[in-house]
């Protein structure tokens, strides 16, 4: 069994730029603190898997972040291309079919780790009787039936905000779950509707944290992403010490 993360570890901060300058500006200010990034659209539209390797290469970890959903041989095909890379964790957004084509892709590889998008932090009960004409449908009934179909089909893990994230450690006590959306009680939400503050998070059940905006927009990022680490650390030891 491998060992657990230590706190800085499981503190995935959002490379949500255009350019790789940017991002590896940001990179640097944070070197030998943080070492897990996420690559989303932005990023890997105007970078992209060139750019994924040459920052696995540095040793540094990768979440990329493409909540894919596609035709399952597109699925399938892309995911070996992904899995080749060493990417540590990929979202899915598809049904149980795009997850079996995405292990299918990946093969006899550990990585990457698949992570079924539960709910976007910026979608609330609202949103979904929009999308769904579904009045009586709720954030908890959703997220139960959307995580249930990832797992059963081979998932390892979940992305999960706000209130969903404690319900889902309780129902799936092995999955990994990453928590988006993160917001310190002195930042503001931005367009995240079911945000958490880092504390609230790791206590709820998180394994791991993405935080974009209020490391990347700070004025002094590394000592942003240092709190951060820090109220993780003892949301950790608070539980241990409750165990």
């Amino acid at each position: 069994m491998s060992p657990k993360p230590k706190t800085a570890d499981r503190l995935i901060v959002a490379l949500d730029v255009d350019t790789t300058k940017k991002a590896l500006d940001i990179i640097e200010d944070l070197n030998g603190l943080v070492s897990f990034f996420k690559v989303g659209y932005q990023l890997f539209i105007a970078e992209g898997l060139t750019f994924v390797r040459r920052l696995i290469e540095g040793n540094n970890r990768v979440f990329l972040d493409l909540k894919m959903d596609d035709v399952e041989e597109t699925i399938r095909r892309a995911v070996a291309n992904i899995a080749a890379s060493e990417v540590e964790f990929l979202t899915i957004h598809g049904s149980g079919a795009t997850v079996r084509a995405a292990r299918d892709g990946r093969g006899a590889r550990e990585k990457p780790k698949l992570l079924s998008v539960t709910l976007l932090s910026s979608l609330d009960a609202n949103d979904l009787k929009d999308l769904f004409a579904d009045s009586k449908l709720t954030v908890e009934s959703y997220v139960k039936w959307r995580a249930k179909q990832a797992i059963d089909n081979g998932c390892e893990g979940l992305i999960a905000s706000g209130e969903t994230i404690g319900m889902l450690r309780k129902l799936y006590p092995s999955a990994i779950i990453v928590a988006p959306g993160i917001r310190p009680a002195d930042s503001s939400r931005d367009d995240h509707k079911r945000a958490l503050s880092p504390d609230d998070a790791i206590r709820a059940g998180a394994d791991y944290l993405v935080v974009g905006r209020p490391i990347r927009n700070s004025s002094n990022p590394r000592n942003a992403a240092e709190k951060i680490i820090e109220e993780m650390e003892q949301a950790f030891q608070d539980l241990r010490f409750r165990q």
